[in-house]
């Protein structure tokens, strides 16, 4: 299998793709930190919730409608009544803290108003994803550099401009990890907000 960052052999090709692997990091903490509550029902609290569907891990967003009848509740209705429970059970599991009920049919989740304690632990979960997005953007980083050491090994490319090159990935990379923290400080800002 090819290495995502040889997808060219010229340095500026590799700084592209490393910057774009970036981006689909940061864009993937948005849509996971948009799971996280703020007190108000929306359907993104759950739809990315995995659920284990004859026997492979699927989006909630992939087995039921979902509703927000009013501010306070979201409401499932599965499209296989079979799944009804599975889903329910990755509700109940979730780090989010629901405590969702059935009647057969739908499956109704009361989001009850945020008390200070459970947004200060929601906001070291979301501390621990950004941290789990920055390691991400770094691993992108170390993987761009190794191979402009090698195209500089390769002699395609002189220690000098090798050099430059790397302290360009180090700018793309600061750049991705302030938008993670700035990511970070908005979420953490909307569910401290009372």
């Amino acid at each position: 299998m090819a290495n995502d960052t040889d997808s060219g052999n010229n340095p500026e090709s590799i700084i592209a793709n490393s910057d774009d692997r970036m981006d689909k990091s940061a864009e993937a903490l948005i849509r996971d930190l948009s799971g996280y509550r703020t007190g108000r029902a929306t359907p993104s609290l759950v739809e990315n919730i995995m659920v284990d569907y004859y026997g492979s891990a699927t989006p909630i967003i992939q087995l039921a409608t979902i509703t927000t009848p009013d501010a306070q509740t979201i409401l499932l209705q599965p499209w296989d009544k079979g799944s009804v429970s599975d889903i329910e059970k990755s509700l109940s599991t979730s780090e989010l803290g629901f405590n969702p009920s059935n009647d057969g049919n739908m499956i109704t989740i009361p989001i009850p108003p945020l008390t200070q304690e459970r947004r200060i632990e929601m906001v070291k979960v979301l501390k621990k994803r950004t941290e789990e997005s920055k390691v991400s953007i770094r691993n992108i980083r170390r993987d761009g550099i190794d191979s402009l050491k090698k195209l500089e090994k390769n002699k395609e490319i002189s220690q000098d401009n090798q050099k430059r090159l790397q302290d360009q990935l180090q700018k793309v990379t600061d750049t991705h990890i302030g938008a993670v923290d700035e990511i970070f400080s908005n979420k953490e800002k909307d569910i401290m907000q009372i």
